[in-house]
């Protein structure tokens, strides 16, 4: 019999508490948020002008937030090292008319948003949650974070075929949650029942951005908790991790190099908006921060040519149900340390010398690492790191934390992985 695992659970147990408080990538930047500002960051607006101090600044927009820390001393053309994360995770989210039903049942209209496994939301206990605009302007966050919703699946009974032939989900038809009975749907139901919960007056509401969650606690798995269940793992877990390790940086950073946090929305359908890493955001911000410190464009090309990003995303472990899946020579292990990802075709931005600047990482966090390779017969995803590189010219390496499950409503890691993940950062982060 094997001996309970003895790792310290203390970064783990917060990721698990991240992930809860996180249903949206709106909370996930405000959470980040919050503790960066334990850690001495301060917010900066973008419609201010900015001074070249030093110290910890981070702007939020929308779902993403860029955050990063100038030692005292630091010259305009010094390079940053920035850990890439995005926010968003595949799920339901509301249609601009929510209210809806049918045959005595009332219905919320949604709409799916990147690549969820479809099955993995059915028969579950969901939350609502996202961000509401008001007539002025301003936005308030809102989180039901209790059993609202359910998208139940049809009866065996009534689907015989489906043991045979396997499930078959139309997206329209059949991933409407029910939230009530009623015969008739009276239009701004759902928008009344959120202003409600918020305190806020009828008619107060004129815009809304709202997604479903599993309101299941993320948890500890199996005989010796080896294991962590959970939601938005893709990729909460990552920018956990960047959190951590900009914060424990911060404090003790050598003027050779800038720290930064960039965590985007939209990765998963495709990066281009003015929150997603296809866009002007981070290229904006690491100029900006050249010029304030009175930097000129030759600075901010000196600095750009020496920065490295690490763009973090999770990756496949190995399944054991079907190991013919993946490359029969990369097998990477949950608990087996962080993955480094390989793709000869761009899909990911590693090359042998990114492959060696995370490797001088991980050994001088005394972590160890795997590498990932997709089968190829299967085409593999992509991630921001591509994106970043071809964008602002930077050299960009993808790694990630190995978990099975990617894209349901509750993915699967090792309890070890984050922790080592967090460790190999804040090595890659102090240069």
């Amino acid at each position: 019999m094997s001996a309970p695992h003895r790792f310290d659970r203390g970064h783990t147990d917060d990721l698990m508490t991240f992930l809860a408080a996180s249903p949206t990538p709106y909370h996930a930047v405000a959470n980040a948020a919050e503790r960066l500002e334990k850690a001495g960051f301060r917010q900066v607006s973008e419609t201010d002008a900015w001074e070249g101090s030093s110290g910890g600044k981070y702007v939020l927009r929308g779902g993403a937030i860029i955050a990063w820390y100038v030692p005292e001393g630091t010259a305009p053309h010094t390079p940053y090292r920035i850990v890439g994360a995005h926010t968003d995770s595949p799920n339901l989210r509301v249609k601009p008319q929510p209210d809806s039903g049918a045959h005595g049942w009332r219905q919320v209209a949604v709409e799916i948003y990147g690549g969820p496994l479809m099955n993995s939301w059915l028969d579950r206990d969901l939350g609502l949650a996202g961000r509401l605009t008001l007539r002025d302007g301003s936005t308030r966050l809102v989180n039901v974070d209790r059993p609202l919703l359910r998208v139940p699946q049809l009866a065996i009974h009534l689907d015989r075929a489906v043991s045979s032939d396997g499930l078959k989900l139309d997206k329209q038809r059949h991933l409407q949650p029910v939230w009530g009975l009623g015969h008739d749907v009276r239009d701004g139901d759902l928008i009344a029942f959120l202003s409600e919960e918020l305190g806020l007056g009828e008619g107060e509401v004129t815009g809304w951005d709202l997604m479903t969650h599993s309101v299941e606690a993320p948890a500890y798995l199996g005989r010796d908790k080896e294991l962590v269940a959970g939601p938005r793992m893709d990729n909460l877990l990552s920018v956990h991790s960047g959190v951590a390790a900009l914060a424990a940086v911060s404090s003790g950073s050598e003027p050779s190099s800038i720290p930064v946090l960039a965590a985007f929305d939209h990765e998963e359908n495709g990066s281009q908006s003015d929150t997603g890493a296809d866009g002007p955001l981070l290229g904006g911000v690491l100029e900006r921060s050249v010029f304030a410190r009175g930097g000129s464009y030759e600075d901010r090309a000196r600095a750009f040519a020496g920065t490295v990003c690490l763009s973090s995303d999770t990756g496949h472990a190995v399944h054991p149900n079907y190991a013919e899946r993946h490359d029969p020579t990369h097998h990477p292990r949950v608990n087996g340390g962080p993955i480094l990802k390989v793709n000869v075709n761009n899909r990911y931005a590693t090359d042998g010398s990114g492959r060696a600047v995370w490797a001088a990482a991980c050994e001088r966090a005394n972590v160890p690492f795997q590498s990932f390779v997709s089968n190829n017969s299967m085409p593999c995803g992509t991630t921001i790191g591509p994106i970043t590189a071809a964008r602002h010219g930077i050299k960009t390496v993808d790694i990630g934390v190995a978990i099975l499950s990617m894209h349901s409503v509750r993915e699967l890691c090792g309890a070890d992985d984050p922790h080592l993940l967090a460790n190999a950062l804040v090595a890659f982060l102090e240069g």
